[in-house]
């Protein structure tokens, strides 16, 4: 079976495709709303800064986040947009400091930029992808048309049409799922959208399935082998991947790996880091 390996390209990328909190206001902290449940410890409503958020626009329990039941926390990326529109979009203007309706229009801005950056981050990993040659030069361009959007002023990000470029960006990604999947050696199963919640998937063999959109919530996946699979939208949290084989797995983000459960025998890609509480326990 033959396993991708991500190019110097995407490490430069994504760099630029990871949230850089010290060059962000803390818009994930004051821009978007969570409910209490096992994610966060609290509710709190979209636009309203979370108590814990300091002045600094630092959290004020960083270190302990996960002991003070705020596990999406530390789950969370927002791809690069969080300094994008903190720097760039707004122009380094503070919502704190700017009129009420700075405030506003950033916070309505900031989870429409972090579409945009998911979707970047796909397509500069699809790029890297030698069995997607065929399509490269499409995923170039709609890269660059994504790349534009993203550059949008504040009005033009906020009149932006996101699922209708997502769809048309969808399809560039579905073409390249079936030209990388094509190189993997078997019979490649679909559990595309699939309600695989809690199930016994251990030491299964997915390699090269389509497990776009599925739905591993605390699925036992512990040496499963999963090269060469689809993963893009598949919700992982709380999924076990010890000793799962992800080596050669795409469109697998950090968030998703970051809401697994895994240990120092979980292959993973080199688009995405070991979660340190997989080793300092959750």
């Amino acid at each position: 079976m033959r396993e991708h390996r991500v190019d110097r390209t995407q490490t430069r990328a994504g760099a630029e495709l990871r949230g850089d909190c010290a060059s962000c206001f803390g818009l994930c902290c004051a821009a978007l709303p969570f409910a209490r449940s096992a994610d966060f410890a609290i509710d709190k409503d979209a636009g309203t800064p979370c108590p814990n958020l300091r002045t600094d626009h630092r959290c004020g329990i960083h270190a302990t986040l996960r002991e003070r039941g705020f596990t999406g926390c530390t789950v969370y990326d927002c791809f690069g947009a969080g300094q994008r529109v903190s720097q760039l979009t707004f122009g380094g203007r503070d919502w704190r400091a700017g009129p009420p309706e700075q405030r506003r229009r950033m916070f309505d801005v900031f989870p429409v930029v972090r579409q945009l950056h998911e979707l970047l981050w796909y397509l500069t990993e699809a790029l890297t992808l030698p069995a997607a040659r065929p399509v490269h030069a499409d995923l170039r361009g709609a890269l660059a048309d994504t790349e534009r959007l993203a550059g949008g002023t504040p009005e033009e990000l906020a009149g932006l049409d996101v699922a209708a470029h997502r769809q048309r960006v969808n399809v560039l990604l579905l073409r390249t799922s079936e030209l990388v999947r094509a190189g993997t050696r078997g019979r490649k199963k679909n559990r595309r959208n699939a309600d695989l919640m809690g199930a016994r998937l251990k030491g299964a063999d997915l390699a090269g399935a389509d497990l776009r959109g599925a739905y591993l919530i605390a699925a036992d996946l512990t040496g499963a082998d999963l090269r060469g699979a689809d993963l893009i939208g598949a919700d992982l949290r709380d999924a076990d991947l010890t000793d799962a084989d992800l080596t050669g797995a795409f469109f697998l983000t950090q968030p998703q790996v970051n809401a697994a459960r895994g240990g120092p025998g979980t292959g993973l890609p080199d688009s995405v880091t070991r979660p340190v509480h997989w080793t300092a326990g959750r």
